[in-house]
């Protein structure tokens, strides 16, 4: 079991942060694309090798991501629709994250069995999340997920502004 922590800035343009394990030390960078339309992330070790890339897809109506590891292995998450809890389908990998009713609470799943818990801190300014991985081989797997779905929450919490404010 591991755990890692992420903490984005608060002023970061293109979304450059980085994801520390349960020591307190850098494991992961991540980058986002700056000035493009649909929005990349790039996730990279500290050697500086890339370990995933997540590349946001036109959907029509729910977001959808391309995510492909440095293992060549590709899948995409679509966020489902669901009346009272967050459900992301996860294509070309046999995995289901469902969250809590407060969007804050995730779980992945393999099989029924328990690969990752996602948490995300309440009262933070910036997205903060715990990623306990119960099966280290699926790390990169899940810090990847945890991008896309806080990059969704994100986009939804804007666009939610954005209409209350008309």
């Amino acid at each position: 079991m591991k755990k890692f922590y992420i903490k984005q800035k608060f002023w970061s343009l293109a979304g450059k942060f980085q994801v520390k394990d349960q020591h307190d030390q850098p494991h992961y960078e991540v980058v986002g694309s700056l000035l493009k339309w649909l929005k990349e992330f790039t996730i990279m070790d500290m050697a500086g090798q890339e370990v995933a890339r997540i590349k946001r897809q036109w959907a029509w109506f729910l977001p959808r991501f391309t995510i492909t590891l440095a293992s060549g292995e590709q899948f995409a998450l679509q966020k489902e629709f669901s009346w009272f809890r967050p459900r992301y389908r996860i294509e070309g990998l046999d995995m289901v994250v469902q969250g809590d009713f407060w969007d804050m609470d995730f779980t992945l799943k393999k099989d029924g069995r328990k690969i990752a818990d996602i948490n995300q801190e309440w009262f933070r300014l910036t997205s903060t999340y715990q990623v306990t991985v119960h099966e280290e081989a699926y790390s990169d797997l899940a810090i990847a997920l945890v991008i896309a779905i806080d990059y969704v929450k994100e986009t939804e919490a804007a666009a939610s502004a954005s209409s209350a404010a008309n």
